[in-house]
């Protein structure tokens, strides 16, 4: 048996209005990755294989863990998609104003769904982001090999729909309460891949580190 271990990175700069002013961690997302590293090393045999998405978040994120037991590789199919081009594609379609705290569940179902309608595209189509985060999964899970993934929420919601064969909307939901820093496991069999853990923060569960909880 082997097992995926994918990572969401930690907390990064959410107020940030584009792409590229999001793309680093807060000061609490790079305690998170500390964290998160100590509890694995504790915790977790080595693993055979390092993986990590080519943005800053990710890079920052797997600096801060530190040995996880091989040499972390840059694949930029585990980057995450381009939500902030797509909300402006999404509302530049039909009007609608970006989402509200109580709104954002069905703004973000909204934007898949026309996503993958081919209604609006942002710099990559979702037929694109579909093929190369499945042609991750399969890279990643092996049978009788350990392997952690870095990667963003996107790509985790988008594994896990393959791996339960969800539609567009489930997985969506899937994407809204992705903590940073989390993690997701995978059981790998020769015959099947199968979702063993989803979401998990054991590192931030004392007292004094529920505030570090966040999934924006």
């Amino acid at each position: 048996m082997g097992e995926l271990v994918l990572v969401r990175h930690g907390q990064a700069n959410s107020a940030a209005q584009d792409e590229t002013g999001y793309d680093r961690l807060s000061d609490l997302g790079h305690q998170q990755a500390r964290w998160l590293g100590e509890w694995l090393r504790s915790h977790d045999a080595p693993f055979d294989r390092v993986l990590m998405g080519s943005l800053r978040r990710h890079r920052e994120t797997a600096e801060g863990m530190g040995d996880m037991g091989a040499e972390a590789e840059i694949d930029a199919r585990l980057n995450e998609l381009d939500y902030f081009n797509l909300a402006q594609a999404h509302s530049k379609a039909t009007g609608k104003p970006a989402p509200t705290p109580d709104t954002f569940v069905s703004h973000i179902i909204d934007i898949m769904q026309a996503w993958h309608r081919a209604e609006i595209q942002g710099e990559e189509s979702y037929a694109s982001f579909e093929a190369r985060v499945a042609e991750m999964l399969t890279i990643a899970a092996r049978p009788g090999r350990r392997v952690l993934c870095v990667t963003s929420g996107g790509v985790i919601g988008m594994m896990v729909r393959h791996i339960l064969d969800l539609d567009i909307a489930r997985m969506a939901h899937l994407l809204v309460p992705i903590r940073n820093c989390s993690i997701h496991r995978v059981m790998v069999l020769p015959q099947a891949q199968i979702l063993a853990g989803f979401n998990a923060t054991p590192h931030l569960d004392t007292p004094d580190r529920i505030h570090a909880r966040t999934e924006y």
